[in-house]
């Protein structure tokens, strides 16, 4: 399907240069001299490599619909991860590396979407949170202002993320996905 250039939005999958790119940030910039265009930061889908490109309105891109296959995580082995899919019951065996830093958020039985171009498997979305057990924290300095201050602590899968003071080992919280940042206190 194409569009224009200045049409791109954040998390559009375009195809460019010979790749798949998913759009990563966009702004669009009136210069005082010359026409509009669209800056947008792409990031390669296969390699993880960054670019940053211009498209003006005139220009045309290709966009990429990618089918979304939902499936439940299963287990681990080796660099492979194994998912169920949702409607036909099939294993799937992905790399590791379409997860990248996010697999220590997989837990079993979890329910993630892999996104597929012509049945290659190109990434997997994570649930928006999950939630964590803390089984490490660190102290709180006295003197800190509890509305700023946010401590190292461990999860877990050994994974080091920033919680509020009062949060101590063994409490459960809800994190994001995105960015490992801290919601709330889980329930219960």
């Amino acid at each position: 399907m194409k569009i224009n250039g200045n049409a791109i939005k954040q998390g559009n999958v375009i195809e460019h240069k010979g790749g798949l790119w998913v759009a990563v940030k966009t702004s669009h910039v009136k210069p005082g001299k010359g026409g509009a265009f669209a800056q947008v930061e792409l990031k390669n889908l296969r390699d993880n490599t960054k670019l940053n490109e211009r498209f003006r309105s005139s220009e045309t891109v290709e966009r990429v619909i990618l089918q979304e296959n939902k499936a439940t995580f299963l287990y681990e082995e080796g660099d492979t991860l194994i998912f169920m899919d949702s409607t036909t019951y099939e294993h799937k065996m992905i790399s590791q590396n379409l997860v990248e830093d996010k697999k220590a958020l997989l837990e079993d039985g979890m329910e993630v979407i892999i996104n597929l171009y012509e049945e290659e498997a190109i990434s997997i979305e994570l649930p928006d949170t999950v939630t964590v057990e803390i089984v490490e924290a660190d102290a709180v300095v006295k003197g800190q202002t509890a509305s700023s201050s946010y401590k190292p602590a461990t999860i877990k899968n050994g994974m080091r993320i920033l919680v509020p003071p009062h949060i101590e080992s063994g409490s459960k919280i809800i994190i994001k996905t995105e960015d490992c940042s801290y919601v709330e206190r889980a329930k219960g």
